[in-house]
C-alpha cells in the first residue's frame, strides 16, 4: 500500500466521522450525543478492522506469506524442472517408498 493510499484512507475515515456526526445532529441527536455515536460507531469499525487483520495473521493470507509460499512454489518447480530423467525418476520412487513407509506406519498404528 502506498502512502497515499494510507492518507486517503484516514481521511476518508475522518471525513466519514463528520458527516455521520452532521447525519446525526439533522435527525435530532444533541451534540453530546451525536458525538458519542459517532465514536462508538468509528471505535466499532475500528475493531472490525482489527479483527479481520487478526484472523488474516492467524490464517497466513496476509500477502507477504502469499509472495513467501509463490516464490518457494517457483524455486521448487525451478529445481524440478531442471532434473535429469535419470534423477527425477529416482526422486519419484523415494517419494514413492516413503509413502508406503509412511502408509504401513499408519495401518500399524491403527491396528
Amino acid at each position: 500500500m502506498r502512502r497515499i493510499d494510507v492518507i486517503g484512507i484516514g481521511v476518508g475515515i475522518f471525513a466519514a466521522g463528520g458527516i455521520l456526526y452532521l447525519v446525526l445532529r439533522a435527525t435530532g441527536f444533541d451534540t453530546f450525543d451525536a458525538g458519542i455515536w459517532t465514536q462508538a460507531v468509528l471505535v466499532l469499525g475500528i475493531i472490525g478492522w482489527l479483527l479481520t487483520y487478526l484472523y488474516r495473521v492467524v490464517s497466513h493470507s496476509m500477502t507477504y506469506n502469499q509472495q513467501l509460499k509463490e516464490y518457494e512454489d517457483a524455486v521448487l518447480q525451478k529445481r524440478l524442472d531442471e532434473l535429469s530423467p535419470e534423477q527425477l525418476a529416482a526422486l519419484q520412487a523415494e517419494v514413492e517408498a516413503e509413502r508406503s513407509r509412511h502408509q504401513a506406519s499408519e495401518e500399524g498404528k491403527g491396528g
